[in-house]
């Protein structure tokens, strides 16, 4: 039986903390930033936490499960 292969996307937007919590970047951080305000843009900047039900399915396209 042939192995599974690791999602190639999902593996360059989700990355796992050391404690085992699947982080994920907050979008509208890219472009743009002249128009947002510093105080956006830094909580912006904090990676966060995946929802139960995506982490779900992200570990199982991360090969976790």
């Amino acid at each position: 039986m042939p192995k599974m292969k690791t999602h190639s996307g999902t593996k360059k937007r989700i990355k796992v903390s050391g404690s085992g919590k699947l982080m994920h970047e907050r979008v509208n951080r890219r472009h743009l930033l002249e128009v947002k305000s510093s105080r956006r843009t830094r909580r912006l900047a904090v990676d966060k936490e995946l929802a139960p039900g995506d982490a779900k399915k992200a570990k199982r396209l991360l090969g976790m499960r």
